[in-house]
Parts: C-alpha cells; structure tokens; sequence
C-alpha cells in the first residue's frame, strides 16, 4: 500500500488489531442468518509524511451506507458543544444573515440547527441518507452527497460559496484526503474560513486510544500531517485549538492559501513545535503501542471472564464504534456481555457487529439491574454516569477498559 497523501510507500506498522467487520455495520434480525465481511485492521505510518493511516480495504459506500447509524445528536454533550461552537463563530469572524455557512458531514443537523436558529443562511453536505432524512425533517437543506472538489465545483458555480465551513470528525474519514481537502479551498470565498475538529494523533498515543481505529477511521492526524496535507491542497493553516473532546482533539482554522489575509497564531506554532518535541515525525514515538493496546485486551477480558465465575451480571453501555473495535478485537461475545443499551432508536433492535451482541433500550437496564455496566464510549463516561447514577442505588460499578480498566 501507497501513502493515501504522498503516495510513499508504507512499512511502518503502527497498530495491528486482527480483523474486524466495519464498526458502524450493525446487523439487523435478517443479518444474523448471513455471512459478515471482515477485513484486517492495521495501521500504518508514512515516513516521508507521517500520515498515520489504515490499510485500504473497503471503499466509502460500504462504510457509510445509507441505513447509517450514527446520529450526532444522541449526546447532550456534544450539543451544547456544536451550539457554543456556533456562538464563538459566529462573533469571532462576523457571521450573520448576509453570510453563507456550510458544513461538510452535516450528519443528523445537530450543528447547523444552531446555525439556522441564530438566523444565518446555511446548508449541509452528508452522503448518508439516514441522518440526511434527519437533518431534514429540523428544516435543514442537505446535498447528499460525498464531498470532494467536483462536488465543490458545482456548489461554487452555482453561486454558494461559504464564508465558513465545519467539518467535524470528518477528515479522518475519507480515503481521498487530497480531494476533499482541495474542495474546500475551492468552496470558501476569498476571505473565508475553515475549520476542521478531529481526535489528536498524540492524545490517541499518549492515552492508549487503541479503540478509535476503526475502517471508517482512514487517517490518524497530527496537526504536522493536517498542515502539509493543506498545503499541498490549496488551504493554509493560522490556529489551532485545544479540545477535550473525544478524548482529546483539535479545532484547526484554515483559509485559502491564494487569497486569505489572517496571520498565523503563536499558539498554532507552539503545537507545531509540540509535536516536534513529542516526536511525531520519527518511528520512536509508534513503538509500543501494540504491546498497551494488547495489554487493554487481556486485562479487559480477564474482567469479564472473571465476572463470568463470580455470577455477576454485565450489561455495555454505548453501541459506539469504538466499542465495537474493543469488543472485536477482545473476542468478548454474548456469553460475556449479553447487551448494549444505546438511546439511538436506529441501533435499538439491532446487533453488534462481529459480536453479534444485542442492541437494547435504555429501559432494558432498569429492569435487569446489572452489576456491572461497561461504558463502551469512555470520552463520554461522565455524561453517561451522571445519566445512569440511579444504578448506583442497587449497587452497580461502572468500568471502562482505555486506557486501562477502570471500575467506579
């Protein structure tokens, strides 16, 4: 395999987690009589541009298909963190009703709902006719679409240009960086901005997020990559912010290298400098991740078997993708953890892919009392124990496997 940005090619094997289905396949009734596909899971490193990324296996249709399960808006978290997003934007770069916002993964219009409240003309860009129906139904103009420069060569030519675009949780997803990247250098006007939210490659090494690669994860991104992958796009990088989001991600603001006038941040050159220190362009940073990664495994099962003997009762909380990569590359199955509680309708009834583990609803974890919930989405633990912390009251634990096993 070539380098998905430079076209090097790869040797330097970063994470091998075996084999997995995709994370956001969930089977319904039907599926369980079929065959699933599962493709290897490894993750490799570029050394000329150190773009972290996944073996290619399975194209971007399969993985975002149209009964596509992820709704952004399942979590009140990550909604008042869209609607303060909105807020700061909104002022820091004068975004108004005479302005155009548009953003690229609109998914299920959790953001652009806040966008349409605060009185300012936008649409969404979201190739998943699931939550495109969903973004919709809030009054929300979608183009269903994947995004790339063709596509934002007609949305230019048509006359709507954006002065800001987000694109959240988005660039690690797409298997053509290069195109989608340029896309957006042909989609903002002139002074327009850019901003892009994804996990940080340092907090993934750092807190052992072994979890958060999955097929759907094409790339893993330092802000060193995100900036050379710009700028050989048409798109400049001038800030940077810090998230705590999904474990620890971060927000860069990119303009179009041919025409924007904002000068760079010294906090975007502290972190370019951060990484450097931290070692983000040389192999030794990547060495060992495979042993903590296995580790997690191992001490995650031990848990559970040994819950098993005991004669406790174990129920997951959170069919995430990330828990689906635990749970798969753990092997755990049924026997193990009998079911998934989500507030996703679209996952309830379902199936765990791989794990073939039953998706329930959250009422099914009152009436059983489990002593043990396992919350599959650790980077929101806080939000789901305060929501879950009537368990408490029967005795229940909370545990969380990454980035080692926790139980409350």
């Amino acid at each position: 395999m070539k380098c998905r940005h430079c076209g090097t090619p790869l040797e330097l094997v970063f994470a091998d987690l075996g084999s997995a289905p995709p994370s956001n396949a969930y089977l319904t009734h039907e599926g369980l009589t079929a065959p699933e596909t599962w493709y290897p899971l490894r993750v490799l490193v570029c050394t000329a541009c150190w773009l972290v990324q996944t073996e290619d296996h399975a194209g971007r249709e399969e993985l975002f298909a149209h009964d596509y399960a992820y709704f952004s808006s399942t979590s009140a978290g990550w909604l008042a963190h869209s609607q303060k997003y909105v807020s700061e934007m909104t002022a820091r770069f004068g975004v108004g009703p005479q302005s155009m916002v548009v953003e690229v993964a609109a998914n299920d219009g959790y953001l652009l709902q806040y966008v349409k409240q605060a009185g300012v003309p936008c649409y969404g860009v979201e190739p998943t006719a699931s939550t495109a129906a969903a973004a919709r139904d809030k009054g929300i103009e979608i183009e269903q679409s994947f995004f790339g420069k063709e596509l934002a060569m007609r949305l230019a030519a048509a006359g709507r240009q954006a002065d800001l675009t987000a694109a959240n949780n988005v660039l690690a997803h797409v298997p053509d960086i290069n195109d989608f990247v340029a896309g957006f250098a042909t989609l903002l006007k002139p002074e327009g901005v850019s901003t892009f939210e994804f996990p940080h490659l340092l907090k993934l090494v750092a807190e052992n997020q072994f979890d958060t690669i999955y097929h759907e994860h094409y790339s893993y991104l330092s802000l060193s990559a995100v900036a050379r992958v710009f700028e050989k796009n048409g798109l400049a990088l001038f800030d940077v912010e810090e998230l705590p989001t999904h474990g620890g991600s971060l927000r860069a603001f990119a303009q179009r290298a041919d025409t924007g006038s904002r000068e760079k941040t010294t906090r975007l050159a502290a972190l370019l400098e951060a990484e450097r220190r931290a070692g983000v362009e040389g192999e030794a940073l990547y060495a060992g991740f495979q042993k903590r990664a296995e580790k997690v495994k191992d001490d995650f099962t031990a848990f559970l078997i040994d819950a098993k003997r005991k004669g406790l009762k174990v129920a997951a909380y959170g069919a995430a993708a990330k828990g689906n990569t635990l749970m798969n590359f753990a092997g755990t199955r049924p026997d193990l953890i009998p079911y998934v509680v989500d507030k996703a309708t679209a996952k309830q009834g379902r199936f765990m892919p791989g794990s073939r583990i039953p998706i329930v609803a959250p009422g099914h974890l009152d009436a059983d009392r489990p002593d043990i919930i396992v919350i599959l989405p650790w980077n929101i633990s806080e939000e789901v124990q305060s929501q879950l912390s009537h368990a408490r009251q029967w005795g229940a634990k909370f545990v969380m496997a990454v980035p080692e096993l926790r139980v409350n």
